[in-house]
């Protein structure tokens, strides 16, 4: 088993990428500390897999406090996140700028300068935060949606290129159009769904989320240990358009 021994804290745990990394990491022997807002949903993963739960708002000091009060940290997942209905600049309001920026990229910033001394004592760790198609273009979100998922992306290198000398990885994934509830919980803005219509041909088939958690898997894994810094599209060829 790749993860055997290990800790790994997740993030949006309670469905969709982060309920397949959950099953997938436990499978692998992993102890997992699944994370998310949703108390009912968390439940049912926490039953399913056996894996611990903390009901908690990553977008707060008190959540990113509360999933991080572990014995030690081996796997950080930084893996919750919040769409922005496809909302074009000129349409994006101060709340949903600030809403998004700081589930998107505060929350990943603050858990990650959290356990990076704890990983320095333990001389390693893995931190894989949850990117998007939208870090690598702009052409596949709104406006803060895209902003934030490039921040994220930068946070991933930078983390990597500090720490990497110490034992600690940092890497990305970026997920394509994968089925899971995210999408279905905002209602469209009709401008960006309009313009965004005219491209939905590029778009391969919908994905699982079981295969996001595969790379999950590998890249927070030994397997993955020389590699660092990177992003690793999960997208179907998608980008390749």
């Amino acid at each position: 088993m790749r993860l055997e021994n290990k800790l790994a804290v997740v993030t949006g745990a309670a469905s969709g990428i982060g309920r397949s990394m959950v099953r997938r990491f436990v499978a692998e022997g992993a102890t997992v500390v699944a994370v998310d807002m949703d108390e009912g949903r968390l439940a049912k993963v926490a039953a399913e897999t056996g894996c611990r739960m903390v009901v908690a708002d990553i977008s707060s000091d008190e959540g990113i406090a509360a999933m991080l009060d572990q014995e030690r940290i081996d796997i950080l997942c930084n893996n919750a996140g919040i769409l922005d209905a496809l909302t074009p600049l000129a349409d994006v309001d101060d709340a949903m700028w600030e809403r998004v920026m700081r589930v998107n990229v505060t929350g990943p910033f603050k858990a990650i300068r959290s356990v990076i001394p704890r990983m320095i004592e333990q001389k390693g760790g893995a931190i894989l935060n949850t990117c998007s198609a939208a870090a690598l273009s702009g052409g596949r979100a709104g406006a803060a949606y895209t902003a934030s998922k490039h921040a994220l992306l930068g946070l991933t290198r930078s983390t990597a290129w500090y720490y990497g000398d110490q034992g600690i990885r940092s890497n990305a994934i970026a997920p394509g159009a994968i089925q899971t509830k995210m999408h279905m919980r905002m209602t469209p803005h009709a401008g960006g769904m309009e313009k965004y219509m005219a491209y939905f041909q590029t778009m391969p088939p919908h994905g699982k989320a079981a295969a996001v958690a595969d790379v999950a898997t590998f890249l927070v894994s030994d397997d993955s240990r020389y590699v660092n810094g990177e992003i690793v599209s999960v997208d179907g060829g998608w980008n390749s358009f």
